[in-house]
């Protein structure tokens, strides 16, 4: 069985082999689209150069990465466009922009067989559009009514269902548990660390960003006051609803019933290779990989663990990347990374690996926490939703049957 790998962030686009008006362009946005380095250089001419890169510093995170890096490839996009249009990118005249999206609305794929740009992937184009014009300080082209009527006849056309990703429910949790790599070493490296990212994710709703952002100063050991055993407390940073981290969101992750399921456990495992790491190097991960394969118990080791010395404030990743040769890195793994991990496990499981990715964690929580009985409020808590329609959608796909009128019709 082949040990599953992290998938690698992609590589930027190679920006030398595009035209040299995009590149020009693309010269004055080098850190993000949404900040104007010839305001920054006017700063520079009343303060000194501290002050100035202190605020490109800031309004450099106006905005999350994952944003920026969409936002970038927009404009990019759009650039390129109004460049073999004979079109001014910025500012750009409303009606340039109206067509361009209508163009992005008719473009197919590469074979033909389906349309190249989902409406909400134009959506975020305009978006893009407007975000880099206002960080200009320029009208926002986006608002005048030809790109607004556009961007509505786009909608009204392409009307359709989005697909969601399947939820991985307890018993496609377990499939996936199943087909980890073999214990020992290098597999085993792997193994203990996926683990956590698949028992993390799916009992704490987590979201793939949230997911890989993680690191071991977020996650706590607590005693559940009820039962005496051990639970975890996982702080998040921002978040895809809290991007500013105002409100400290917290999810308890508790023991499991069995071992395997157990994300206590699982933390336990995985903190044990990372110390061995620390303190031994390469040698040390294998050595305790092969010999604690060889001992391998189906009790619960997390009771009495009081947690590990490698939350000592260094942000050390909890999730870091693994290669195939057990090697484990520096840095964290990526969104996308966790996404194909997720869809790599269910096609060994015999799944469709279109029909998973990051988000079926999520949504298998809520929908699994529905079929166990669980209200809206709870499912909602550990959740982070506020929105109930949100959590109603999950609810009926656990059991469209539920509290529903049809079960009285006496068929």
């Amino acid at each position: 069985m082949n040990t599953p790998t992290p998938s690698q962030d992609p590589e930027p686009a190679d920006e030398a082999a595009l035209p040299a008006t995009v590149r020009a362009r693309l010269e004055r946005v080098t850190h993000s689209v949404l900040v104007d380095t010839r305001a920054l250089a006017r700063v520079r001419e009343r303060f000194d150069d501290e002050q100035a890169r202190a605020l490109g510093r800031y309004l450099a995170s106006a905005q999350s990465p994952n944003t920026l890096r969409a936002y970038r490839a927009d404009w990019t996009s759009f650039t390129a466009w109004c460049l073999a249009e004979h079109r001014q990118s910025l500012p750009a005249d409303p009606v340039d922009v109206a067509v361009y999206l209508a163009a992005c609305a008719q473009a197919r794929t590469g074979d033909g067989s389906g349309w190249a740009l989902a409406p909400s992937s134009i959506e975020r184009r305009s978006a893009a559009i407007a975000a880099v014009h206002g960080a200009h300080g320029l009208e926002t082209p986006t608002r005048a009514e030809v790109v607004r009527m556009t961007l509505r006849g786009i909608r009204r056309t392409r009307r359709s269902r989005p697909r969601r990703k399947d939820p991985v429910v307890l018993s496609t949790l377990e499939s996936l548990l199943a087909v980890r790599p073999a214990d020992g070493f290098p597999g085993g490296v792997c193994r203990r660390r996926d683990t956590v990212l698949l028992l993390t994710g799916f009992a704490g709703a987590l979201r793939r960003a949230e997911l890989a952002a993680l690191t071991f100063d977020d996650v706590a050991v607590r005693t559940d006051a009820s039962t005496g055993t051990p639970a975890l407390v996982v702080r998040l940073g921002s978040t895809k609803t809290d991007q500013e981290g105002r409100h400290g969101q917290v999810v308890a992750l508790p023991r499991g019933r069995h071992r395997h399921t157990c994300p206590v456990c699982a933390l336990a495992d995985w903190s044990q290779v990372l110390e061995a790491r620390r303190d031994g190097g390469p040698q040390a991960v294998r050595a305790l990989v092969e010999g604690t394969a060889a001992t391998a118990s189906p009790a619960h080791r997390c009771q009495g663990w009081r947690g590990t010395d490698l939350a000592d404030g260094s942000e050390r990743p909890l999730l870091p990347t693994v290669t195939r040769h057990g090697r484990v890195g520096e840095r964290a793994m990526s969104g996308r990374a966790v996404n194909e991990l997720v869809k790599r496990y269910a096609e060994r499981a015999g799944l469709d690996p279109d029909d998973f990715g990051g988000h079926s964690l999520r949504a298998g929580f809520a929908t699994q926490a529905a079929l166990g009985g669980a209200t809206d409020r709870e499912i909602m808590r550990q959740g982070r939703w506020t929105n109930p329609r949100t959590v109603h959608d999950y609810i009926r796909t656990a059991n469209p049957l539920e509290d529903n009128a049809v079960t009285r019709l006496g068929l």
